[in-house]
C-alpha cells in the first residue's frame, strides 16, 4: 500500500495532525526526523549527502487507543528500541524528501495496521465424512506398514 501523506495531513488549531483512521489522529510533533548519510553504493555523493532519514515516533506519548496500542508493540516489536519509540529508516530513494514522504508513509501503514482490530475466530468442528476419511486413512496407512514387517515361518 502506497499513500501520500499530504491527503492525510490536517490542521487542527495549532500543531499539524496525520489522519491514521477515521477517528484516530496522531501530533506530527511527536515525531522527530534525522537526516543520517546513506549506505551503499553511489561513488562520492555518499559519502558528503545525508539523504537517508531516521524517523523515531514516541509510543509511549503518542495518545494512541489501548488496543492499538499493544496490537503496535507486538507487531512492530523490532522497530521499537527501549524508549519506546518507533525507529523507520529510509534510504531506498536518492533524495532526501522522497526518503522523508516514504518514512512518513511507512509510519502510517504501520499504524493503519495495528489500528485494525483481528477477527475473531470462530471454533469449528470437522464433518463426520471428515472424521470418517482421517480414520480410513490411518487404517490404510496401518495396514501398509502392517504388510512391511517380517513374515514369520513355521
Amino acid at each position: 500500500m502506497i499513500f501520500v501523506i499530504n491527503l492525510f495531513l490536517k490542521r487542527y488549531n495549532s500543531p499539524r495532525m496525520i489522519k491514521i483512521t477515521e477517528d484516530i489522529y496522531i501530533d506530527e510533533t511527536g515525531i522527530t526526523i534525522d537526516y543520517i548519510r546513506s549506505s551503499g553504493p553511489g561513488g562520492q555523493n555518499v559519502n558528503k549527502v545525508s539523504s537517508a532519514v531516521q524517523l523515531r515516533f514516541d509510543t509511549n506519548a503518542a495518545y494512541l487507543p489501548a488496543d492499538m496500542s499493544a496490537r503496535l508493540k507486538t507487531q512492530a516489536k523490532n522497530r521499537i528500541n527501549e524508549k519506546g519509540e518507533l525507529v523507520i529508516e529510509a534510504n531506498r530513494h536518492r533524495t532526501q524528501e522522497r526518503n522523508r514522504q516514504d518514512a512518513f508513509n511507512r509510519l502510517v501503514t504501520i499504524l493503519i495496521a495495528a489500528a485494525k482490530k483481528p477477527k475473531r475466530r470462530l471454533k469449528t468442528r470437522p464433518s463426520r465424512a471428515a472424521k470418517e476419511r482421517r480414520l480410513k486413512e490411518k487404517r490404510r496407512r496401518s495396514e501398509i506398514k502392517k504388510n512391511r514387517r517380517d513374515i514369520p515361518y513355521q
